[in-house]
């Protein structure tokens, strides 16, 4: 993987930070992957690209709730683990090599009734073919409702060429 450089502009100069993207995403791509999945069921939509990060939204409601009206903690999950399976395939040659999910947890920290969550997915590991991703959920206040860790095992494209389009 070749190192691409992002120019972020300071007060006094600048300053070039490495970006963590084998191909810079696209957020209209990456939503339009969405079509006629469980992020697409959910509401989960794509919102920003950072040099290191990759963002997210889901809707609180109906879709997303648990019988008591709080949002469901595997709705979360499935926020977290589709942050983390996007930005994997984002980081590997999406020609060659895409990720499957082998571990997931999360803690869940601060109940949400209603409005949006904001997840924000930044690498811990993405050497090797293990990636770990770290997921950080936020309700419309800014305020951290759930941490997630995902990892992420990458195969080669070919080895599943019979069910991936």
């Amino acid at each position: 993987m070749s190192t691409r450089f992002v120019l972020s502009l300071s007060f006094t100069n600048f300053i070039m930070t490495p970006a963590i993207w084998y191909k810079t995403p696209d957020l209209s791509e990456i939503n339009a992957m969405g079509i006629n999945t469980l992020g697409e069921s959910l509401g989960i939509r794509f919102t920003e690209v950072g040099p290191d990060s990759i963002t997210a939204t889901m809707p609180v409601d109906s879709r997303t709730k648990q019988p008591f009206g709080l949002l469901h903690g595997g709705a979360s999950v499935a926020l977290a683990e589709t942050l983390g399976s996007v930005a994997s395939l984002w980081v590997v040659n999406q020609e060659l090599f895409f990720g499957v999910g082998v571990e997931i947890n999360a803690n869940h920290i601060k109940a949400v009734l209603s409005g949006t969550v904001k997840g924000v997915c930044k690498p811990l590991n993405i050497e090797g073919k293990n990636h770990v991703w770290d997921i950080r959920l936020y309700n419309e206040d800014g305020e951290l409702t759930c941490v997630s860790r995902f990892t992420c095992t990458i195969v080669p494209k070919n080895r599943f060429q019979a069910t991936v389009k």
